[in-house]
């Protein structure tokens, strides 16, 4: 092939690439909420896909076989709900910095050499082993093994029976928010905890909704997507027979006026809660972190700014 026109198809290839990992990081950046919308989930696969063929095409085996990790890892979420924790959102975003490696490697003065590349893919080897482990553990519940088919046929209806009532729920929402129409939420929240009274998480769940429903300080245009959003996100693992996965998140419960230890959650030694306020949330972030991790965490917020 003409050199020029090498050059040329090796810069088309660089651009594209570095949008697919714009795409990539975002998504990773607030894993949470992609977890919770498919479509956004569908683009990481696509984005490490086409990575994986453009580099395949021009013979960079190492950005090859990277992407490819990272497509296989993102497959899983598609199919599976997992829950996000802290060492989940580590260690896609260690296997997305290797990809981003290889590119700036690239698109250097000396280009990507394949000597360059492989230990690369060396290095990063652990990492996408470890990950790849741990979707599995979270896929099967943290390691307890699949449900049972009774209990997931059970949780299926269950499910069912939930969306239809936050359908309901999200009706209510959309009129006036007196006294009488947040009463009628609650009531509907009563059903839903009735559903499953032995779910532990659930329960807490649906009673954090409650209490942030019944606050006439909270907005619906505010009570209503997290709500509905996170008893959804509920109900698809109790679909799949993982009930206690999901509990209320710090937002639904600083906006139901609880603690975690009101709640009933118990947070593991990685986790701590965070006021959705910035000044509060930056102490609690200083308290927690040391100095390489607050200088992690500070790139982190500038890209997803400049993003």
């Amino acid at each position: 092939m003409d050199p020029e026109k090498q050059q040329q198809i090796m810069g088309y290839f660089i651009e594209e690439a570095r949008e697919h990992l714009e795409t990539i990081e975002k998504g990773l950046l607030e894993l949470q909420s992609t977890m919770n919308d498919q479509e956004q989930l569908n683009e990481l696969f696509r984005a490490a896909h086409s990575v994986k063929g453009g580099a395949a095409m021009l013979g960079f085996g190492s950005i090859q076989k990277t992407a490819h990790s990272l497509e296989d890892c993102f497959k899983i979420l598609k199919e599976e709900p997992v829950p996000v924790d802290q060492k989940l959102e580590t260690l896609f975003l260690k296997g997305y910095d290797t990809l981003q490696k290889l590119l700036e490697r690239l698109q250097g003065p000396f280009g990507l050499r394949e000597e360059d590349g492989a230990e690369i893919v060396k290095e990063s080897q652990p990492v996408f082993e470890e990950l790849k482990k741990y979707l599995d553990t979270l896929v099967k519940g943290g390691g307890e093994g699949d449900a049972d088919p009774t209990r997931r046929d059970l949780g299926l209806e269950i499910a069912n029976e939930v969306i239809n009532l936050l359908r309901q729920m999200l009706m209510l929402f959309k009129q006036k928010p007196d006294a009488e129409n947040r009463k009628r939420i609650g009531t509907l929240c009563n059903q839903l905890a009735e559903m499953s009274p032995q779910m532990q998480n659930w329960q807490s769940l649906v009673k954090t909704a409650a209490g942030a429903i019944a606050n006439p300080s909270n907005s619906y245009d505010l009570i209503a997507p997290v709500t509905i959003k996170e008893l959804k996100y509920a109900s698809d693992f109790i679909a799949v027979g993982k009930p206690d996965t999901m509990p209320p998140s710090s937002l639904l419960l600083e906006l139901a006026g609880q603690s975690p230890k009101q709640a009933g959650i118990t947070l593991n030694e990685q986790e701590f809660i965070i006021k959705a306020e910035p000044q509060a949330a930056a102490k609690k972030l200083i308290e927690t972190f040391d100095k390489k991790q607050l200088t992690v965490l500070t790139k982190l917020l500038v890209k997803a700014v400049k993003s």
